[in-house]
C-alpha cells in the first residue's frame, strides 16, 4: 500500500520552516504594530456572496479559482480566497465604523485558491495583509506602501521593485474602459482568445496577459493614467510626493491593474527579480467602493497583502536563532524516571526551557542528546535517595547537587 500524500498544491510547513515563518510574524507584528495596527483574523469560509460581491463576479478568482462548497443545510460556503473583502465585513458587522477612524488591522492568514500550483504559488498560502478603513487621504496610501517596504527589508527580500500606478475612480474608469473596450474590439485579431472572450467583461486584464501577440497590441491601447479626473490625479501627485519625501523609489506603470474589482485610485506592486518571471511579493492599493458594496455607508480605505511564501523564497537565507535549552533531565537509571519527570514539570513550571530523556537511550546517549539540543545544564537524575549529577555542558564540570537546589542553580547560572 503507497504512502498517502498531500494534496498537490499544498505544502506542510517542517519545524525548519515554521522558525522561518514566526521571524516573519514577529517582524510583521513589530513593523504593523508599531504604526498602530492591531491584529485581526476572520474565518476560514465566508459566505459566498461575500466574494461575489465584494471582489468581482468577472474575476478568475470569483469564475474559476474559489473553493466553494454547500454547507448541508442549503448555505453556499466558500473558503476565503484573499483578506480584504472578510476584514470589510467583520469591519461592518462589529461596528468599527464607531469607532475613531481610521480602523487599522493586520492580519496573517492562510487563503485558497484553484490555480495551477507553481514554484511560491499554492492551492493553499499564506498571506501577511494591513488593511486602512476609513480615511480617504493620500498619507493613508502612503503609510501603507511605506510599511510594506519596510517589512519587506526587514525581512530580507532581495532585488525588490516598486510598481505604482492610479485606476481613478469608478466614473473615470468607466469611460476609460469603454474607449478600451473599443480599441480592444478594433484591434481583436492581435489579441489572444482569452483576452478577446473577455473584452466585455473585463478589458482591464488585457494588460496582465502573457500572451506575446497580445502584450505587443496593448503597447498602442490608451492609458487610464494619462485620462484621471483632476482630483484623482491630485490625489496620486500626493502619493508620488509623499513617497519622494521618504526617499522611496518607485517605478510609473500606467500598465499596472490588480485582479480584484474593488481597487480604485492607488495600486501597487513590490515585485521581487529574485523570483524570476513571477516576481509579485505584495501589493495592494485604495478600494474606497468596498465597503458599500458589501452594505455599509460610503467609506474610504486602503490596503495590501504580500505572499509568505514568497517573501521567504525572496528572502533567502533568514537568519533564525536556535532556542536555548536551559535543562536537560537525564536518567542514571530506569527506576530514575519519575524523579527525573518531576525535575522536568517543575524546571518548566519555573520558566526554565526543559527536556528530558524520553527515548529510552544510554545515559551516554543522553549526554550526547544533550549536547545535540544545546542544552546548557545537565540533571543526571538517580534512583530514589540519591542526588543528582549537575553538569555544565559548556565547561564540562559536574557536581553533586540535592534534587530541590537544581532549579536554583540554573537560574543563577553560575559556574560550579
Amino acid at each position: 500500500m503507497s504512502a498517502i500524500q498531500a494534496p498537490r498544491g499544498t505544502f506542510d510547513v517542517l519545524p525548519a520552516d515554521a522558525a522561518r515563518r514566526a521571524v516573519l510574524e514577529d517582524r510583521a507584528h513589530r513593523v504593523l504594530g508599531a504604526a498602530g495596527y492591531a491584529r485581526i483574523e476572520t474565518p476560514t469560509f465566508e459566505a459566498t456572496e461575500l466574494f461575489a460581491r465584494g471582489v468581482g463576479e468577472s474575476t478568475d478568482i470569483v469564475q474559476k479559482e474559489m473553493y466553494t462548497f454547500d454547507d448541508g443545510g442549503g448555505r453556499s460556503l466558500t473558503l476565503r480566497p484573499e483578506g480584504t473583502a472578510p476584514v470589510c465585513r467583520a469591519y461592518l458587522e462589529h461596528g468599527m465604523h464607531k469607532l475613531a477612524q481610521p480602523v487599522k488591522l493586520w492580519y496573517l492568514s492562510s487563503f485558497y485558491r484553484a490555480e495551477a500550483p507553481q514554484r511560491g504559488r499554492y492551492r493553499q498560502f499564506w498571506q501577511v495583509g494591513a488593511e486602512a478603513i476609513g480615511s480617504p487621504s493620500a498619507e493613508t496610501d502612503a503609510e501603507l506602501i511605506l510599511l510594506l517596504a519596510e517589512l519587506l527589508g526587514t525581512v530580507g527580500v532581495r532585488e525588490v521593485r516598486l510598481r505604482l500606478s492610479s485606476l481613478g475612480t469608478p466614473a473615470t474608469r468607466a469611460e476609460y474602459r469603454e474607449e478600451l473596450t473599443a480599441f480592444l474590439h478594433a484591434h481583436e485579431d492581435g489579441l489572444s482568445p482569452e483576452v478577446v472572450s473577455r473584452i466585455d467583461l473585463n478589458p482591464m486584464r488585457a494588460f496582465d496577459a502573457d500572451d506575446r501577440s497580445t502584450a505587443a497590441t496593448m503597447r498602442d491601447a490608451p492609458l487610464l493614467l494619462d485620462r484621471l479626473a483632476p482630483a484623482d490625479a491630485e490625489h496620486f501627485a500626493r502619493v508620488r510626493e509623499l513617497l519622494d519625501a521618504a526617499e522611496q523609489p518607485y517605478e510609473l506603470d500606467p500598465t499596472l491593474v490588480r485582479g480584484l474589482d474593488y481597487y480604485a485610485r492607488t495600486v501597487f506592486e513590490f515585485a521581487s527579480d529574485a523570483l524570476g518571471a513571477q516576481s509579485g511579493v505584495g501589493g495592494g492599493g485604495r478600494y474606497d467602493g468596498l465597503i458599500e458594496q458589501l452594505g455599509g455607508s460610503p467609506t474610504p480605505a486602503s490596503g495590501w497583502a504580500a505572499g509568505v511564501e514568497r517573501m521567504l523564497l525572496a528572502a533567502g537565507d533568514l537568519p533564525v536563532a536556535a532556542e536555548a535549552v536551559d535543562l536537560f533531565v537525564a536518567q542514571a537509571a530506569p527506576e530514575a524516571a519519575s524523579g527525573a519527570f518531576a525535575l522536568a514539570h517543575e524546571a518548566r513550571h519555573a520558566g526554565l526551557r526543559a527536556q528530558m530523556e524520553l527515548a529510552g537511550r544510554s545515559l551516554k546517549g543522553q549526554l550526547r542528546h544533550a549536547d545535540r539540543v544545546g542544552a546548557r545544564y545537565v540533571a543526571i537524575v538517580g534512583p530514589p535517595g540519591e542526588g543528582v549529577g549537575f553538569r555544565d555542558m559548556e565547561s564540562g564540570d559536574q557536581t553533586e547537587l540535592e534534587a530541590r537546589s537544581v532549579i536554583a542553580r540554573v537560574l543563577r547560572g553560575s559556574s560550579l
